[in-house]
């Protein structure tokens, strides 16, 4: 495959690809109750409400605050540093707000119903990608990769990874076959739902520049494209400045006070450097070494595969973004969810397999998959 995102805008429409995903659609839902049923289970157990878990706790609860009562909500901590809803993006708040408008639902339940159809969507835009790139065996072993992720019990919380990896998956798909005002307003839109969506921005902004190359000249849709997609991320972050008084820095000032912030990685190392102070710890240190080697190598391969570069940008700068921050180590787990493309070595290599042997590998990890995701948000969890 090569410079597949160059092929002019043939094929599959948004719900015909829906239509050939449907069993990759069942498939991812299965997972997902697997996991919510596991999550009950030891909820149980424990005497903790898997509900709470899944609504109540660590970001949810600044979502749904930003839906109740607005941007301005903070908290002083014993430090003095002072942790500021404005940090929150705001679509994931607003669909609460809009969806508890209209139904019985409070913005707790509400963010669990936008997550719901979210990471279906989801869902359906990874099998997109897929199945335009390597064909609907590799697009229904895509999403089950994804469906089985250590920390996949995230995608079923009310948290913005779903609704962000929706909007950029299928922003991706329509990059891929020539939607261009589509891929921009899907951008604004993803800019709007976390810091990240810069990547899907600049993936667009590749594709543009590759078009243009090929045509010799800066077609209006591609171009048009562009210049919508980085609205969403704009205009929240020169919001937050023109709140704050701090203007184009006003936003970075918001993320500093969190502890969060770009290091190019030292912060990371210093961590991973840190656990080789006991047996223990240093076993911990291999197996993040390992698991970042992994990163690296299934990223590579996408390279070599000619992946279309509109993926790789998106992909190496999701990566590069969730693993030289400065932030809280344990959630850069959570923020590569979103850097679907890396697995599509893998689903090609799974779709190449026999039936029966990817479905016993598939499910095994699912289960211990699901297992993981109960006891992660019985202990640390996210945030």
């Amino acid at each position: 495959m090569t410079d597949l995102d160059q092929r002019p805008a043939t094929g599959h429409g948004f719900a015909d690809a829906l239509r050939r995903a449907a069993p990759a659609l069942f498939l991812y839902a299965g997972v997902r109750a697997l996991g919510l049923v596991t999550l009950a289970l030891w909820g149980a157990a424990a005497g903790k409400s898997p509900h709470t878990l899944l609504s109540a706790r660590w970001d949810s609860l600044w979502y749904t605050r930003v839906a109740d009562f607005g941007y301005g909500w903070e908290v002083t901590l014993p430090d003095g540093s002072v942790h500021s809803n404005l940090a929150f993006f705001p679509l994931l708040p607003w669909l609460e707000r809009a969806l508890s408008a209209v139904s019985p639902l409070s913005y707790a339940d509400a963010g669990l119903a936008v997550s719901a159809v979210a990471s279906l969507c989801a869902a359906g835009g990874i099998f997109a990608v897929a199945d335009r790139l390597y064909g609907s065996r590799a697009g229904v072993c895509a999403v089950a990769l994804w469906a089985v992720l250590p920390v996949g019990i995230v995608q079923s919380m009310a948290y913005s990874e779903s609704l962000f990896t929706a909007l950029a998956a299928w922003a991706l798909y329509a990059v891929l076959t020539g939607r261009w005002v589509t891929a921009g307003v899907l951008a604004s839109l993803a800019g709007l739902t976390r810091p990240v969506g810069a990547a899907v921005v600049a993936a667009l902004w590749v594709a543009v520049a590759l078009d243009a190359r090929r045509r010799g000249r800066l077609a209006a849709r591609p171009a048009l494209g562009a210049l919508l997609a980085p609205l969403g991320a704009a205009g929240y972050v020169l919001w937050v400045g023109h709140r704050t008084g701090d203007g184009l820095f006003g936003y970075l000032d918001v993320q500093k006070q969190w502890g969060n912030g770009f290091d190019g990685g030292y912060a990371f190392a210093r961590f991973i450097g840190e656990k080789f102070t006991s047996l223990p710890g240093a076993l911990a240190g291999i197996g993040l070494i390992v698991g970042v080697a992994g990163l690296i190598w299934l990223y590579v391969t996408g390279v070599r595969q000619h992946q279309p570069p509109a993926l790789l940008v998106y992909t190496g700068i999701v990566v590069v973004l969730a693993l030289c921050a400065s932030g809280y180590f344990g959630s850069k787990p959570r923020l590569l969810m979103p850097a679907f493309p890396v697995l599509l070595p893998l689903a090609v290599a799974l779709a190449r397999l026999r039936t029966r042997r990817s479905a016993w590998i598939l499910g095994g990890v699912a289960a211990a998959g699901a297992v993981y995701g109960a006891f992660w948000l019985h202990g640390s969890g996210p945030p």
